[in-house]
C-alpha cells in the first residue's frame, strides 16, 4: 500500500475511535442508557408490587363486607349500632 493511502486509513482509525469513546453518542451515552433501563426496570417492579397489593385489596372490598367494615371503622371512624365509642388522650408530659 502507498504512503498516503496508510494515512488517510490511520486518520479514519483515529476518528472512529474518537467517535467511540468521547463523543456525545458514543460508548458513555450507552452506560447512561443501560443505567436508566436498569432504574426503569426497578421502578416497574416496585409499581407492580404495589399494582398487586391495591389489586388484592379491592378484590377484598367487593367480596367481602369484613374489608369494608374495617375500612369504615378504621379511616372514617364509624361505630356501630349499640356500640359505644371510647377515644382514649394521652395526657402530655409535663416538664
Amino acid at each position: 500500500m502507498s504512503k498516503p493511502v496508510m494515512i488517510l486509513l490511520a486518520v479514519i482509525l483515529v476518528l472512529l475511535q474518537y467517535r467511540l469513546w468521547l463523543s456525545h453518542d458514543g460508548l458513555p451515552s450507552l452506560l447512561r442508557l443501560h443505567q436508566a433501563v436498569e432504574k426503569q426496570r426497578i421502578d416497574n417492579a416496585e409499581l407492580k408490587e404495589r399494582n398487586q397489593v391495591l389489586a388484592a385489596e379491592v378484590q377484598d372490598l367487593k367480596s367481602g363486607l369484613d374489608a369494608l367494615e374495617e375500612r369504615a371503622r378504621s379511616e372514617l371512624g364509624m361505630v356501630k349500632p349499640g356500640e359505644t365509642f371510647f377515644q382514649i388522650i394521652d395526657k402530655p408530659d409535663e416538664q
